[in-house]
């Protein structure tokens, strides 16, 4: 299939863009023309201050997993792939369009011509292979599950192991295009490739900092130098400096090919706290946060300060690590799952506009199962399994509790919160609670996916782009630290998913793939979080995408 030319950034914004001033379901859609809107940058202060929840994993998207990499990666690279405004849907980005074989193992890629790297680098088709064989040839600690997360998981092999890859070559067709051939298919790899984590990088960069010299381990790994301080994209802003724990500084990139916008200088400002970030917005030391805390939301839109809902594109779980012998009695499972009770949760501690999950994928993807099967708030039934599987008063059963501290995600965010409520709920059943606690980055998340000494633990997702593989896939698609568990048939069924091209054929795959994730109970789907953003009232329209694909190119300021 070809995909239709270019739009350049700073089009006028999608309805799903929209900004909600005191209700936030009265959306108004704002729009602004190739001058940044009715305000030139010398009528606006061009220095914007976004709140961060927690500082970067690294500078390099590749070997990143979390949101707050990527807010900050989006503005400083591109991919061949972007997503149309407002959606989930891919759209050409540094490719003006593709063209895809009929059995989907082949795509030709038309590049943007005259784009430079921020170092001056060209890109073009040798800058696209040049990427696509740095991560084919990662061996050793960028090549696990924690550190290389996202080839590992949509790409699964290397030039290591080529019989278990799905990327076979690239070849460049003189400057301006390009062909990436596939050894297995894998019907969401465009779409795919509008994640940060394979965004385009400067190859002479690449090499100057040593990319990839990766330290340490996988559950404790080191940057290279350049993802600690020198990456390069084609993106808007280029890199100024980073103080961890602080900030992270970018400033607008003079030889951008597309419309700059109003923003000068972006200034990614670390406030772990909730809390603290509302109180920041409402001194006015800075001009908008993510995640805002549900108490919080209608209060600011009182003060008049511009809320902005982001379409829902998120999954809240608690998941089982089967690598706990407790955890792989499937009356275990079953019994946690009927004693979790999302409705209270979700009214106690989840943003308005919170949706109740019933499986791993958000309604509106593809394979979405209505009539999977369903674990609805049961205590005495949960008691009854428990004792079923030999847990009583007097030998009770007692699980590690794992989640997160000081930080926010747009699934989770606060889960201290979270974590309280489910405990009670929980202990109300019989089960004995021991809590363990670990800040985000990096010690969470490599603990939870890098390793097995973790127990029933929180954690989520914020769908990358609009396929089914992206969810159920990357959580269950393959043996991981995170779940513990080896399952070959719904592994080979979700490896047969990935590689049907028909859509049609595709969504009853995946009803029965939900079905499946359903009886066998890796962990309990919670609900799919709405969240919300909170601006300073000079913002008067901020680019929502229920990907996070936002680029301050397109913000609209007014003073």
């Amino acid at each position: 299939m070809t995909h239709s030319p270019l739009r350049r950034r700073g089009i006028a914004l999608a309805a799903g863009v929209a900004v909600a001033a005191i209700a936030l379901t009265g959306c108004v859609a704002s729009e602004r023309g190739d001058n940044g809107g009715d305000e030139t940058a010398a009528d606006v202060d061009t220095t914007f201050v976004f709140a961060a929840s927690s500082d970067p994993q690294g500078l390099d998207p590749s070997v990143a997993q979390d949101g707050e990499t990527f807010r900050v990666s989006r503005q400083i690279f591109e991919g061949l792939v972007g997503t149309e405004p407002g959606t989930a849907d891919p759209a050409p980005l540094l490719a003006e369009e593709w063209e895809s074989s009929e059995d989907g193992m082949s795509h030709t890629f038309t590049l943007k011509q005259d784009v430079t790297f921020h170092d001056g680098t060209p890109f073009n088709a040798e800058a696209v292979c040049f990427n696509f064989e740095r991560w084919y040839n990662w061996t050793g600690v960028l090549a696990s599950e924690a550190v290389g997360y996202y080839y590992n998981k949509l790409f699964k092999g290397y030039s290591s192991n080529p019989q278990d890859a799905v990327y076979k070559s690239c070849t460049p067709d003189g400057d301006d295009k390009v062909t990436i051939e596939l050894n297995k298919p894998f019907a969401g790899f465009v779409a795919s490739l509008s994640l940060p984590a394979f965004a385009m990088q400067s190859p002479s960069a690449l090499e100057e900092f040593s990319a990839d010299e990766v330290g340490g381990t996988a559950e404790a790994p080191t940057l290279s130098e350049y993802a600690k301080g020198h990456p390069v994209g084609t993106g808007p802003f280029q890199f100024d400096s980073w103080a961890p724990g602080e900030n992270v500084t970018l400033t607008a990139n003079a030889d951008y090919w597309g419309e700059q916008g109003q923003i000068e200088e972006i200034i990614f400002r670390v406030i772990d706290d909730p809390t603290a970030r509302r109180q920041a917005l409402e001194a006015g030391d800075i001009d908008g946060y993510d995640l805002v805390g549900p108490a919080d939301t209608q209060a600011l839109a009182d003060k008049d300060f511009t809320m902005v809902s982001r379409p829902p594109f998120t999954i809240l779980y608690l998941a089982f690590n089967q690598a706990i012998p407790e955890l792989q009695d499937i009356k275990v499972r079953q019994a946690l799952s009927y004693a979790v009770d999302k409705d209270a949760l979700i009214k106690q501690v989840l943003p308005e506009g919170t949706e109740k999950a019933t499986q791993f994928v958000p309604p509106v993807v593809n394979g979405y199962n209505d009539g999977v099967t369903t674990y609805e708030y049961d205590a005495d039934k949960a008691k009854s399994l428990l004792e079923e599987a030999g847990y009583t008063a007097d030998n009770p059963l007692t699980l590690t509790f794992n989640y997160p501290v000081n930080v926010s995600r747009p699934y989770m965010p606060d889960p201290e919160q979270i974590f309280t409520v489910l405990a009670k709920q929980l202990e109300e059943v019989g089960v004995q609670i021991t809590p363990e606690t670990d800040a985000w980055s990096p010690d969470y998340l490599e603990k939870i996916t890098a390793g097995s000494d973790h127990g029933i633990h929180l954690l989520g997702w914020t769908g990358d782009y609009n396929d089914t593989d992206n969810f159920v896939g990357v959580f269950f698609g393959q043996k991981s630290a995170e779940w513990g568990f080896d399952n070959p048939e719904l592994f080979k069924a979700l490896t047969d998913a990935r590689g049907v091209s028909s859509l049609e054929d595709q969504t009853s795959l995946y009803e029965d793939i939900n079905e499946q994730v359903a009886q066998f109970i890796p962990g309990v789907p919670i609900a799919h979080p709405a969240p919300t953003l909170a601006f300073s009232p000079r913002v008067e329209s901020y680019p929502a995408s229920p990907v996070n694909d936002e680029v301050f190119t397109d913000i609209v300021l007014t003073e």
